[in-house]
């Protein structure tokens, strides 16, 4: 569909909230200067902005977060946002063309109705299953996961874990930085960031990114482009308003998978690609967005943001391919073209008070989702290709494209925290959030129209309590709420069911060594999640809510400066993730692990500086998951070591070389039901950095 680039509604609607408080506050700001972390990967004394609205720091926190800073992105290179969170602890990827590539697996817990994306603390709506964006690093400075049930914050959507993007913010210090690199499979990439002053009380931010690259396969090749604008007007120093606008356009690679076969990648074919010449995958992405942040008092600050986005996507493949050794042939089907046009537009309004002892944060959160679903199912079409040399042929289908659906979901949400600082080692945070769901689904071709309301409460009591100055330990409670389908493609099957709850233990310890050595963190949590869909026992045609699965385990992270010159990043994760009570049409799984999630996940990077230069070596293992819940297709474990080195040139220039997958480990990423979506092989970068 084509669009203006950006809506004029929400523009209105932000000069609306916004003229008013600029005209009546003449006076000029005080600058505000933030100094960059001396270490990279140090964290806890860090704002919880992900985890929190109270302000507390990551070390008095009752909840595990952890994070990847700006420094060690560029440190790691690891240039998309998936690359760089599943370095966190217990983080994985099951990203697929199918679901935007952002779905991620964490405390037994995967897949994107229960593992959440945000912006700066915004969620966007899922439809069908997809979130695709932020879908690269540049421009953040900061990607923060809070891990277990994050609804308090979130909404439905978020008991294992929620990842959020932190962007980089308007200076009035002018600063201006640049990224070049290329390399293996005709890879490039540019990245522009500048900020500072226009005029005595605005700001700004301005940061661009492109990339392209070939990919290892025929039809592998990928495009991206992004602008994100940051526009802060600051008319006293009690008063600031950001107004922002973001564009992105995102057509990545058309490789569906490898086939398997016996539930088994078959490693000789990994260099092929059996869609179509002229098939698509594109997502296109505008989102405004107006904030205001006024300290009406010192115990007094208001907060509101105002937000609109606009998504377009299509897809247009053969997704589904069957491999015929003797005949040497794959039989492709599956011929999907399918559309989203997705509108939503919303406010967060939100009250800090600051009462003594009590730090409270309140707020009211409201938005509606529209959603336009077209598509050419049932799907039909089929061909067959010769297996080691496919010819790619066109995409045909017998069944027309038509719009299909359109849906309309409100929510509304109301919160309350409250950290409690019972005395100078005690700290205890509680809160409660309500959230309401309206649903409309009308039909565009066939099928019984439709509404629905849904509801779900969630609650945390956290306490913390500091052994000395550097040391904590915490305890919590938090309940959550996943919704069996993402809600804005609820049809008329699972209409009758409703949200799916979780609540989760979790005690912790947090420690800052001596002398500014380093942290570690350890924590071990109990999840249970209760109303999944399983088969009645009695009648095993019928779905019902009525199935549980449950996960324990635990998770140590930690950062050691064992000299001036040697750092050492780590973490590591076990998980013991199983269906309590689930019935199938092929069977019980009881027992068995849910799909995509590993028991052991592991992360570790050595950086030993000289002078100007500074290697980097790092080790990622992911241990075997599953693909299905009968655990019949498994995805075996990988270990893959990756390096950097980086020569500082001057004060404003720095030099890269990356080496991705040091050892050419053959290994899959994810699958696409029986397929397996193969990670890439040995690459080589080169790049320069520029800050100035």
């Amino acid at each position: 569909m084509q669009r203006p680039f950006f809506a004029l509604r929400p523009v209105a609607l932000c000069a609306a909230l916004l003229c008013a408080p600029v005209l009546a506050q003449p006076s000029l700001p005080e600058v505000r200067v933030a100094a960059a972390p001396q270490y990279p990967g140090e964290q806890l004394t860090l704002p919880a902005q992900t985890a929190s609205r109270t302000g507390l720091s990551i070390q008095d926190t009752p909840a595990s977060i952890d994070g990847v800073s700006a420094e060690q992105v560029r440190e790691r290179g690891d240039h998309g946002v998936a690359e760089a969170v599943t370095r966190t602890v217990g983080l994985t990827s099951s990203a697929s063309p199918g679901n935007g590539g952002l779905a991620f697996g964490s405390r037994g817990f995967a897949g994107v109705n229960s593992v959440g994306v945000a912006e700066d603390g915004l969620s966007a709506a899922i439809a069908a299953g997809t979130i695709s964006s932020p879908s690269d690093s540049w421009g953040y400075e900061r990607l923060e996961v809070l891990r277990g049930p994050g609804s308090l914050m979130y909404g439905s959507g978020t008991l294992g874990a929620t990842i959020n993007a932190v962007r980089k913010q308007p200076s009035r210090v002018a600063s201006h930085e640049a990224m070049v690199s290329g390399g293996s499979d005709a890879t490039a990439r540019i990245g522009l960031g500048a900020t500072g002053p226009l005029g005595d009380i605005v700001s700004y931010r301005l940061d661009v990114h492109g990339q392209r690259s070939d990919g290892e396969r025929a039809l592998d090749d990928s495009r991206s482009g992004k602008f994100m604008g940051t526009l802060r007007i600051e008319p006293s120093s009690d008063l600031q308003i950001d107004l922002m606008a973001d564009h992105s356009l995102q057509n990545p690679t058309r490789y569906w998978g490898t086939p398997g076969l016996n539930g088994r990648v078959v490693e000789a074919l990994r260099g092929e690609n059996y869609n179509a010449g002229d098939s698509i995958i594109r997502y296109e992405e505008d989102r405004l967005r107006a904030r205001l942040r006024w300290r009406a008092t010192d115990a007094i600050t208001v907060r509101n943001d105002l937000f609109h986005l606009q998504t377009d996507r299509r897809w247009r493949n053969i997704e589904a391919y069957a491999y015929h050794p003797a005949a040497s042939t794959v039989a492709r089907s599956d011929y999907l073209e399918i559309l989203h046009d997705l509108e939503q537009t919303g406010n967060r309004f939100g009250v800090d008070l600051a009462l003594g002892a009590h730090q409270l944060a309140l707020g009211w959160d409201v938005s509606k989702a529209s959603f336009e679903l077209g598509n050419n199912a049932p799907y039909g079409g089929s061909s067959v290709v010769s297996a080691f040399h496919p010819q790619p042929g066109r995409w045909i289908s017998p069944d027309p494209t038509l719009a299909k659906s359109a849906t309309e979901l409100r929510q509304n949400a109301l919160y309350l925290e409250d950290a409690w600082k019972l005395s100078e080692q005690w700290l205890l945070l509680a809160g409660l959030r309500r959230d309401t769901y309206d649903f409309e689904r009308a039909e565009r071709v066939a099928g019984t129209p439709f509404d629905k309301k849904l509801g779900g409460t969630s609650a945390r009591l956290g306490l913390s309590y500091k052994l000395d100055a550097r040391t904590s330990l915490h305890a919590q409670y938090s309940s959550g709420h996943d919704p069996v389908t993402t809600l804005l493609t609820l049809n008329l099957a699972n209409r009758d069911f409703r949200l799916s709850q979780g609540r989760q233990l979790e005690l912790g310890m947090k420690q800052q060594l001596p002398d500014q050595r380093g942290e570690w963190t350890l924590a071990v949590y109990d999840i249970q999640k209760d109303d999944i869909v399983t088969r009645d026992p009695n009648r095993p045609a019928i779905s019902i809510q009525g199935g549980s699965q449950s996960a324990r385990g635990v998770e140590l992270t930690g950062v050691l400066r064992a000299s001036a010159a040697l750092r050492f990043e780590g973490n590591a994760s076990y998980t013991d993730a199983h269906f309590d009570t689930l019935l199938e049409a092929g069977g019980n799984r009881a027992g068995n692990r849910p799909p995509g999630v590993a028991r052991q996940t592991a992360n570790f990077w050595a950086h030993y500086r000289l002078q100007a230069w500074q290697a980097s070596l790092g080790a990622r293992h992911v241990g075997q998951r599953y693909a299905n819940n009968a655990n019949t297709i498994a995805v075996p474990g990988y270990t893959l070591f990756d390096a950097a080195l980086h020569w500082q040139f001057n004060a404003h220039t720095t030099f890269s070389l990356l080496a991705r997958n040091l050892t050419d480990r053959f290994y899959a990423n994810a699958t696409y039901g029986s397929q397996f979506l193969v990670g890439a092989g040995r690459q080589f970068e080169l790049g320069a950095n520029f800050r100035f």
